[in-house]
């Protein structure tokens, strides 16, 4: 039996909805930081931690239930690339959830939280494909075996435990076969909660063509994982995402997704008109399918989180 609080089901018992985060990379861009690196945001937690825990505090003052780390593209194999041994490695990637606590305690203790629930911290778990750095977190066709999985997603799920994480977030993952894996893998920390959310091609697939309906039953009986859900995918899908998984699952189901640009992986940028307006506008409707966390993913920022926050808690 779970001995921690599940923190999501703490939160919707005061609250129709746990408002998450939005996008970590846009903000810390804004801030002048250079992303275009293997590494991602990690390569901040090497340069420039102190603008993380500006960010988190960012989306904490504009209303977040939940902070997101910057571990999605932190690993160990990614980082001793760079030249740091496992153990250096392993320190790094406990500091983003320590980063993440600190900006929550200090929001939380300085400044005014009404109509607030204290915000937990989610530690993100991105899949393998991010590793690589080369856009598979959108198709989910990096062929590996289940061992490799696990040695892999293993040490990084033991140390953002160890650092005092509230929740897992297994986010923007395109295989089921991975799903599988890390759905094993949170059991061996039995005390600990974990949300699990896909890439998709379109509102029935996920990213490496499983069937959304299947992916959500799979993890009704897995009591650690406490919502499923997507991210990272265009709000123009969302409704019919959260329909086609309510049917499945008496889970949470979560959603965050991004501006509705159109990510190209091999030029690594973005294309389209940047607007955010149908996640704010859209989670009424997002709700009544059935979502029950609602945030931002690439390309969204702490205004649209603000907004959020009153359209929801104003």
């Amino acid at each position: 039996m779970l001995q921690k609080q599940n923190p999501i089901n703490a939160i919707l018992e005061d609250f129709n909805i746990v408002i998450l985060d939005g996008a970590l990379a846009t903000e810390l861009e804004k801030y002048g930081c250079d992303l275009n690196d293997p590494l991602w945001s990690a390569r901040v937690l090497l340069e420039n931690p102190e603008l993380i825990y500006q960010v988190h505090l960012d989306y904490f003052r504009a209303g977040a239930d939940c902070g997101i780390t910057s571990s999605y593209q932190a690993t160990i194999e990614g980082l001793k690339s760079r030249g740091l041994n496992e153990e250096e490695a392993v320190e790094l990637i406990k500091k983003t959830v320590l980063l993440a606590r600190k900006a929550r305690d200090d929001f939380w203790e300085r400044e005014a939280h009404l109509n607030r629930s204290k915000p937990f911290i989610a530690a993100s778990v991105g899949p393998y494909g991010a590793y690589l750095a080369d856009g598979s977190e959108y198709r989910g066709d990096y062929h590996v075996s289940d061992e490799m999985l696990i040695a892999f997603h293993r040490p990084r799920i033991e140390a953002l435990i160890s650092a005092g994480a509230d929740i897992v977030a297994f986010e923007t993952i395109p295989s089921f076969q991975e799903a599988k894996i890390l759905g094993s893998l949170i059991q061996e920390f039995p005390d600990t909660h974990a949300w699990l959310s896909f890439t998709i091609q379109n509102e029935e697939k996920i990213s490496d063509g499983t069937a959304l309906k299947e992916c959500s039953r799979y993890f009704e009986e897995n009591e650690q994982i406490a919502a499923i859900g997507i991210n990272c995918a265009s709000p123009s899908f969302v409704t019919r995402v959260v329909k086609e998984i309510a049917g499945q699952t008496d889970k949470p189901i979560i959603v965050y997704p991004n501006s509705g640009e159109v990510y190209e992986s091999n030029s690594k940028t973005w294309q389209g008109n940047e607007t955010c307006d149908e996640i704010v506008d859209g989670s009424k409707e997002w709700f009544q399918a059935g979502a029950r966390l609602i945030g931002g993913c690439c390309r969204t920022s702490p205004e649209e989180i603000e907004r959020l926050y009153g359209k929801w808690r104003g």
